[in-house]
C-alpha cells in the first residue's frame, strides 16, 4: 500500500503533538543540508582469530574496541563491506526516514478509544522538540530544594548535560520513544526501566547514569523517584507524561509544559549537539533488569545501535514503502535491548506504522504483572500487524487459548483440525528438507483451521512470527507449525545490541536460533565430545562496554574484540547456532559430575505435556531432582497463575482417565493417576541421559505455576533460578532428606 492514505487500520485523530508548522520551521532544509554531510572515514578492521582473516590486528589498537568511560569512543569492528556500511549516527537514521517517508504514519498510541497518530515528519519533529526541551530544561528551583534536603551544592543549572542520563519508567507510549530519541539528540544517553523495578535499584541505575531528568507516565512511578531524589545531585527535573499531576513540586513538568520549553531553544543549536555527536560514542544505557542479579550498566553506541538495525532488517524480510507499510504492536518492555531494536529503530528503518497499547493495558495498582497481559489478544485483533514478535509466555498463553477453543468446539470440528495439522506439520517439515510442493489439500486445510486460528489471534496478516528470548520447545514449535505459523527463534544478549543470529523464511532450523547477522562471527571453544561449547560473539553489535566497572568489561570481551558470552551451544555445519544454556546454571554433584540442566528440563516437558516449567536442582548434592508446575490457567488481566488447570491439562487427564481439574486435586500425590503419569515420564527422560548422575531421582509439583508477576520469570521469560531456589528451599531440603529411591 503505497499511498498513506489507503492504509488501513484504526482511523487518525488529533495527533498527541500537535506540529507547529513542519513544513516551514526549516526542518527540510535541514535535513537536505546534513545528508549532504559526510562524516569522517574510520579505519577497517576484521574480526580476529576468525578462520577467514589470516591477518593478527596490532594489539595496541585492540584495547580500543571498548571502554568503560561513559564519553569514551570505540574502535568499530568494520569489516570488508565496510563501504556500503558508513558508520551513522541514531538522529541521522531517523532524519533519513523523515526525509524518505514524510507522509506515511509513523506511531500512534490509544487514548478513550479513539489512535492518535504521527506521520514521520510529524515523529521527527516532535523529536526535535523533545530534545530542545531537554537543553532548556533548568534545575534551579529544584536543585535549591535538594541543596537543603542533602545538604550539597548545586552546579550549573543548566539542562540536560552532555553524557548524563535521562530515565524513562513507564509503559511503551508515544511519549517513551519520543523522549528516547529526544534524549539522544539533545546529546545524553537514554536509559530505559522497567516499571517493576523497586525504588532502590532504580536509585543505583540514576546514581550511576548520572541522571538529569527522569521522565515516569503516571504517579506511581512519580513517587518512586520521590523516594530517592535527595540521593541523586544530578536530578534536575521530573516529566509525567500520564494522568494529571496530582501535587505540585519543584521542577516536576506536564508532558504539554515540558514540550513548551521547545521555543527557547533554536534550531541551529539543536544541530551543533547532533553533529557533534560520533557513531561510536555512547548513546543509550542498557541494564539486566527483572533479575536476581545486580544491575549492568551496558553501554551502547550509536553504531551498535543503527548497524544492529540495519543488519535485522536485511535478515529478515521487512515490507518498505512503496512496496508495502509494515504494522507493528509494541508491548514488550522497551528498556530491553532486542525490543527496542524491533519496536523502535527496526521500524523507523523500514517506515513501518508502531501502535502501543492505551493507557488503561498499564493501570494495575497490583503486583507488577507481566506486560502484554490481558489486552493484547484484543489489540492485535484491532491493529492486525505484519510482523509479531514474541517471548516465550506469550506464544504459551496463545497456545493454551487456541487448544481451549479447539476442545470446546465439535467433535466434528475437532477431527477437521486434527487432519489440518497433521497436514501442516508434515507439509512444513518436510519445507524445512527443501520439498517445497504443497499437497493439493493444503489450499482447504489454510482455509478450515489455519486461517481461522490466525483470525482468532489477531494475526490474520502477519508474514513474520518472530520470538525473542529463549528458544522454544519443541512441542510450542510443531503446534504452531502445524497451524502454518513457523516462529522464527532468534538469539541476543544486551552486550550484542539485543540480536546475534535470526530465523528467517530463507534460514530456519527447528530448535534453532538461526544464523548470525550479516558481517558478524560466531565461534565455540571449550568444546566437549558432542561438539557443545561457550558461545564467543564478534562484530558492530558488541557493546562498548559496561560503565564504570574496567574490571567487568575485560572479563567480557577479550583483547581481541570477541564477547565471551558464558552460553553453550554449537554450530551446524550450516552454521545455524544451538543455544543449550548458560555456564551460570550448570550443576556440580557432590560426587564433581558437572551437569548442564537445559536439555533435562526440555525433555521433561516434552514427554510430560501437563507440565509448563521445570527447574532441575542439586548443587553439590549427590543426585538432580526436578521442581515441577502444571499447566495452570493465567489471569488475563494481572498475569499471575490461577489454581484452575488449563483445558489442554484437564484433556491429558481424561486421556489417563483421571478427573482432575485443579492444581489441588493433583498436589502432594491425591491423584495416583497423574502421579503415575509424571513418574513415566521422569523414567523416559531418564532412559535417554549420558549418564546415571544426569537422571532425575525425585521430583515435586509445586503449589503454583511460574508466572512473570510471581517473580519466577523474567519479563523475557527467563528462569530466575536463583529466585525460585529461595521460594522453595524447603522442598529442595526435603529432597535429600531421606534416602534417594526412584
Amino acid at each position: 500500500m503505497s499511498d498513506p492514505k489507503e492504509q488501513g487500520g484504526p482511523e487518525r485523530t488529533q495527533p498527541i503533538l500537535a506540529p507547529k508548522n513542519i513544513l516551514t520551521t526549516g526542518i527540510y532544509s535541514t535535513i537536505l543540508k546534513k545528508t549532504t554531510t559526510q562524516r569522517p572515514p574510520v579505519a577497517e578492521t576484521k574480526a580476529p582469530g576468525d578462520p577467514s582473516d589470516g591477518v593478527s590486528p596490532d594489539p595496541a589498537a585492540e584495547s580500543c574496541y571498548w571502554t568503560s568511560e561513559r564519553d569514551g569512543e570505540v574502535k568499530l569492528r568494520l569489516g570488508k563491506n565496510s563501504e556500503n556500511e558508513p558508520p551513522v549516527t541514531v538522529p541521522d537514521m531517523i532524519m533519513s526516514a523523515a526525509t524518505k517517508y514524510s507522509h506515511y504514519l509513523a506511531i500512534g498510541s490509544k487514548y478513550k478509544k479513539s489512535w492518535q497518530l504521527l506521520t514521520y515528519i510529524e515523529y521527527y519533529e516532535a523529536c526535535r522538540r523533545a530534545a530542545k526541551a531537554f537543553l532548556k530544561l533548568q534545575g534551579t528551583r529544584f536543585g535549591f530544594w535538594l541543596c537543603m534536603c542533602t545538604r550539597w551544592c548545586p552546579g550549573p543549572n543548566v539542562g540536560l548535560e552532555r553524557f548524563h542520563g535521562v530515565g524513562i519508567m513507564g509503559f511503551n507510549s508515544t511519549e517513551w520513544v519520543i523522549a528516547n530519541i529526544g534524549a539522544i539528540m539533545a546529546g545524553g544517553i537514554s536509559v530505559g526501566i522497567l516499571c517493576s523495578i523497586s525504588p532502590k535499584a532504580c536509585q543505583v541505575i540514576a546514581e550511576a547514569a548520572e541522571m538529569d531528568i527522569f521522565v515516569v507516565d503516571n504517579d506511581r512511578q512519580l513517587q518512586k523517584v520521590n523516594q530517592i531524589q535527595g540521593y541523586l545531585k544530578h536530578l534536575k527535573a521530573i516529566i509525567q507524561y500520564r494522568e494529571d499531576i496530582q501535587e505540585v513540586q519543584p521542577n516536576l513538568y506536564s508532558w504539554k509544559g515540558f514540550l513548551d520549553l521547545a521555543d527557547g531553544i533554536s534550531d541551529e543549536k539543536l544541530d551543533q549537539v547532533i553533529d557533534s555527536q560520533k557513531p561510536n560514542q555512547c548513546c543509550a544505557l542498557v541494564y539486566n533488569q527483572g533479575t536476581s542479579e545486580v544491575p549492568k550498566a551496558t553501554m551502547l553506541s550509536h553504531d551498535n545501535i543503527t548497524w544492529t538495525t540495519a543488519a535485522a532488517v536485511q535478515s529478515l524480510g521487512y515490507k518498505c514503502p512503496p512496496n508495502g507499510q509494515e504494522v507493528l504492536v509494541s508491548y514488550l518492555p522497551l528498556c530491553f535491548a532486542g525490543a527496542q531494536i524491533l519496536d523502535v529503530w527496526v521500524a523507523i528503518s523500514v517506515a513501518g506504522t508502531v501502535y502501543f497499547p492505551s493507557p488503561e493495558a498499564a493501570k494495575w495498582n497490583g503486583p507488577a504483572r507481566a506486560p502484554g497481559t490481558g489486552f493484547l489478544t484484543e489489540m492485535l485483533r484491532e491493529v492486525q500487524p505484519t510482523t509479531f514478535c514474541g517471548v516465550p509466555w506469550v506464544w504459551d498463553r496463545m497456545l493454551d487459548s487456541l487448544k481451549t477453543k479447539q476442545l470446546d468446539s465439535t467433535a466434528f470440528r475437532r477431527r477437521i483440525d486434527r487432519w489440518a495439522m497433521s497436514l501442516g506439520l508434515n507439509t512444513n517439515r518436510r519445507r524445512l528438507l527443501g520439498q517445497i510442493h504443497q499437497p493439493l489439500c493444503f489450499g482447504l486445510a489454510k482455509k478450515l483451521t489455519f486461517d481461522p486460528a490466525r483470525k482468532f489471534l489477531g494475526l490474520k496478516h502477519c508474514q513474520q512470527f518472530l520470538n525473542l528470548g529463549l528458544g522454544l520447545p519443541r512441542t510450542t514449535m510443531d503446534f504452531f507449525l502445524s497451524l502454518d505459523i513457523p516462529i522464527f527463534d532468534m538469539y541476543g544478549l544486551t552486550e550484542c545490541s539485543g540480536l546475534h543470529t535470526l530465523s528467517s523464511h530463507q534460514a530456519f532450523r527447528l530448535l534453532s536460533s538461526g544464523k548470525a547477522l550479516p558481517s558478524s562471527h560466531t565461534k565455540v571453544e571449550k568444546e566437549n565430545q558432542e561438539n557443545i561449547g561457550n558461545l564467543c560473539l564478534w562484530g558492530r553489535h558488541i557493546f562498548m562496554g559496561y560503565l564504570n566497572d574496567k574490571e567487568g568489561t575485560k572479563k567480557k570481551v577479550d583483547s581481541q574484540g570477541w564477547l565471551h558470552t558464558n552460553d553453550l551451544g554449537f554450530l551446524d555445519v550450516d552454521k545455524f547456532l544451538y543455544v543449550l544454556g548458560n555456564t551460570s546454571d550448570l550443576i556440580t554433584l557432590s560426587s564433581g559430575e558437572v551437569i548442564n540442566p537445559s536439555p533435562i528440563e526440555e525433555r521433561v516437558k516434552t514427554r510430560i505435556p501437563i507440565v509448563r516449567y521445570v527447574m532441575v536442582v542439586g548443587q553439590n548434592a549427590p543426585y538432580l531432582c526436578a521442581l515441577l508446575t502444571l499447566k495452570c490457567q493465567i489471569n488475563p488481566e494481572t498475569g499471575e497463575a490461577r489454581s484452575a488447570l488449563t483445558s489442554e491439562a484437564v484433556a491429558c487427564c481424561r486421556k489417563i482417565r483421571s478427573q482432575s481439574t485443579w492444581l489441588t486435586d493433583v498436589l502432594y500425590d491425591r491423584d495416583p493417576l497423574v502421579t503415575e503419569f509424571i513418574s513415566q515420564g521422569i523414567q523416559d527422560v531418564n532412559a535417554e541421559a549420558p549418564s546415571e548422575g544426569a537422571k532425575i531421582i525425585k521430583w515435586v509439583i509445586l503449589d503454583n505455576d511460574f508466572s512473570v508477576s510471581g517473580g519466577e520469570l523474567g519479563p523475557m521469560s527467563k528462569l530466575n533460578r536463583t529466585i525460585v531456589t529461595k521460594i522453595y528451599q524447603e522442598d529442595i531440603q526435603k529432597f535429600y532428606e531421606a534416602s534417594p529411591s526412584s
